[in-house]
């Protein structure tokens, strides 16, 4: 079986709510937080697949298209690429936040698909966030998971940024080969 790295997109990979940019609705909207490119790459070389997972409800509410977000992913998958950095498949929930659908994070259904889908093992694949949904989709999912910000007690390990974080999962994974 495969492993992989989820991760989340907004304040996982590019910024959101900050002085430049509110919400990332085009493209040109889209600014990867630091060492998000090196990070992916590094992460590209452990493990079989780097995916994004992330909730859109943007959509859901009209305040853009889904050609749109999928223009923003093909955008962000191609910038991160020119870095060589490799992100496999950017899936996401379209839906409206309170929509109870089964794809929204913290449901699990978005990765427990990709993993279906790839042949993952996800004992063995980790999921980055931000938010608290994104460690309980991990969790519900069987993924070791990382929380990016101050603290949060359901994540396995809390970093402050993707690069950090990469460090420690490589760290992890060398461990469990042998390698440290």
């Amino acid at each position: 079986m495969k492993t992989a790295v989820f991760l989340d997109r907004d304040g996982v990979i590019n910024e959101v709510l900050t002085n430049r940019v509110k919400f990332v609705n085009k493209p040109r909207d889209l600014y990867f937080l630091p060492g998000v490119p090196v990070a992916i790459k590094n992460l590209n070389e452990f493990f079989d697949y780097i995916f994004v997972v992330t909730n859109q409800g943007g959509v859901g509410l009209g305040y853009m298209k889904e050609e749109q977000l999928q223009k923003i992913h093909e955008h962000m998958i191609n910038e991160l690429k020119k870095e060589g950095a490799i992100i496999h498949e950017a899936v996401y929930c379209p839906h409206k936040p309170k929509e109870g659908c089964d794809c929204r994070k913290p449901n699990a259904k978005l990765i427990q698909d990709l993993a279906e889908r790839y042949d993952v093992d996800l004992a063995n694949s980790f999921m980055v966030g931000d938010t608290d949904t994104d460690i309980i989709a991990g969790k519900k999912a069987g993924t070791r998971t990382v929380f990016i910000g101050g603290s949060d007690p359901l994540a396995d390990a809390v970093f402050p940024d993707l690069y950090a974080a990469s460090e420690w999962i490589i760290g992890e994974v060398k461990k469990e080969d042998g390698n440290d």
